[in-house]
């Protein structure tokens, strides 16, 4: 009897010795993806100063999708949850030891705002409902792609005149002139939907007009003098890099001048701006919209 009751108290000990053991868990700042700000997290929120419904990060993430049941989204309680947290952050709270980089495009691309450790802080507002990746340590500064080698494909083309870049032409030059050879494809430098095409004919009589609505930025990318495909149509969503048109010279005196004119105007618009002979500028300078792109315009 005396040999079973110390088997029974050294077996009782061990097991209050395993709750113990049980009770000393990996603290809640070990926790991933569980709605809350822990140590170590970076955390998007849905609402400015970091309110509402948080979503957070130990890692690096390129996209961040946009439907559920596959996107990242709003964990936390409050406003916004179970929100797909693409293009839906307006605050954030970078509680690692990392500097982490907020980007306007998938792929850690585009404009972009840095949180250093410890940094609570709104989005500034270009990010603000505009954010798409994140990436922790990231290097000192992104590459961008050049405009002309989407434009027309890899080997790329060549600026011809730049935005109000005008010099013996009367007026103000509203968006920016690329050329290659005729016949090349001529590709959209943006995701959106097409809202205008208008095909014309070769000669200075003759413009054409492709007009692509970026709804995430409100502003309208137009196409002038290119050939536009005939499957193109009004109302067709488009992608970055697809073929729309080809290299010609609809709108322009003369084959040896043939080039893709490119603008971007603020809100959704069906034609270009008036340059020549116009001296005010209607659009503004599009290089942070190129730069929030990811391009380098070149």
């Amino acid at each position: 009897m005396r040999t079973l009751t110390r088997i029974l108290t050294a077996t009782t000990t061990a097991m209050a010795l395993g709750g113990a053991a049980l009770a000393v868990a990996p603290p809640a700042s070990a926790a991933a993806r569980d709605g809350v700000c822990d140590s170590g997290e970076f955390c998007y929120y849905f609402n400015s100063g970091n309110q509402g419904s948080l979503s957070d990060f130990t890692t690096s993430v390129a996209d961040y999708s946009t439907t559920q049941p596959t996107c990242y989204d709003f964990k936390g309680t409050g406003a916004g949850k179970g929100t797909c947290i693409k293009n839906a952050a307006a605050s954030a709270w970078n509680r690692s030891n990392k500097t982490v980089r907020v980007y306007f495009n998938t792929g850690y691309a585009g404009t972009y705002q840095d949180f250093a450790p410890g940094t609570k802080a709104n989005l500034n507002p270009t990010l603000k409902n505009q954010n798409a990746s994140h990436q922790f340590n990231p290097s000192s500064s992104p590459s961008r792609t050049a405009m002309s080698s989407v434009l027309y494909g890899t080997s790329g083309g060549r600026i011809t005149c730049g935005f109000d870049g005008y010099t013996s032409t009367s007026g103000r030059h509203e968006g920016i002139d690329f050329a290659r050879s005729v016949g090349s494809s001529v590709r959209s430098l943006v995701t959106g939907q097409v809202i205008n095409v208008a095909r014309g004919s070769t000669g200075r009589a003759g413009l054409s007009t492709i007009a692509i609505y970026v709804a995430a930025s409100n502003k309208t990318v137009i196409y002038l003098h290119t050939a536009p495909l005939s499957s193109l149509r009004v109302g067709q969503q488009v992608s970055r890099g697809q073929s729309i048109a080809t290299e010609s010279w609809h709108g322009v005196s003369s084959r040896a001048s043939a080039h893709t004119h490119v603008e971007v105007r603020p809100g959704r618009q069906t034609r270009a701006s008036k340059s020549v002979g116009d001296p005010h500028l209607d659009n503004p300078n599009p290089a942070s919209f190129w730069a929030a792109q990811g391009y380098s315009i070149r």
